[in-house]
């Protein structure tokens, strides 16, 4: 509410914050990591002969990393910060992996990259902390990403193949939750309820259940809204 002043007579005016319906960008981020880690864990686990691992190391840069850009814009468009962040945290690692694997000859490790897997792994797990009280399936997946950058360092500090096998068998699980994730979100979304669980909790729960006067409840004390961040 602002205040105008007409023949020194302070009038209150209403200001209106306009709100766009958007489809949710979990599914297709999740999409984006899936293809991702199966895309290293078949260099990691000899399923693609090593002379072809660029081929694959081009496929995160070009597909994955776009995609999750995607996913961490509408993020913010649609005020949810685990998704913004954790995307957008994914966006950058995972464009490292791509961009240092496919610069490097093939089945060589690196231990800077290792250490930048590391801080990855470590930035992740904020929006992580974020998504256990809203929506638990997403934030398992995050966690589970981060878990595989961390066994992957493990893999390129010291360059141990027991290590490299365990990244890639992480990376395997890390593509069922991704795609477990994916789908339970484009279900809710497109049925406009649960379908499969995404564990739900708090104001997670209220953005599926809630009428529009609790989704807008606090909207005045948002970004984008309020005067400063």
């Amino acid at each position: 509410m602002n205040d105008h002043r007409h023949d020194g007579v302070r009038t209150p005016t209403a200001t209106r914050v306009y709100l766009r319906p958007l489809a949710n960008p979990l599914s297709l981020g999740f999409l984006g990591v899936f293809f991702a880690t199966m895309m290293l864990t078949s260099q990691q686990l000899g399923w693609v002969p090593a002379s072809e691992g660029h081929t694959l190391d081009l496929g995160i840069l070009v597909f994955t990393v776009p995609v999750i850009v995607i996913a961490c814009f509408y993020g913010f468009l649609a005020r949810d910060t685990v998704a913004a962040t954790g995307f957008g945290v994914q966006a950058g690692t995972w464009g490292t992996v791509g961009l240092v694997s496919y610069l490097s000859p093939p089945s060589s490790h690196s231990a800077a990259l290792g250490m930048i897997l590391i801080m990855g792994a470590t930035a992740v797990c904020m929006p992580v902390i974020g998504a256990v009280n809203n929506k638990v399936v997403a934030g398992i997946a995050m966690f589970t990403t981060a878990t595989r950058w961390a066994v992957t360092a493990a893999y390129e500090i010291d360059g141990s193949s027991l290590n490299e096998h365990i990244a890639g068998g992480w990376g395997v699980l890390l593509a069922v939750v991704c795609l477990y994730a994916s789908l339970a979100f484009e279900l809710e979304d497109q049925q406009r309820r649960t379908i499969i669980p995404t564990l739900r909790r708090n104001g997670g729960e209220l953005a599926m259940r809630g009428d529009l006067a609790d989704q807008v409840a606090e909207a005045a004390n948002e970004a984008g809204v309020r005067r400063s961040l």
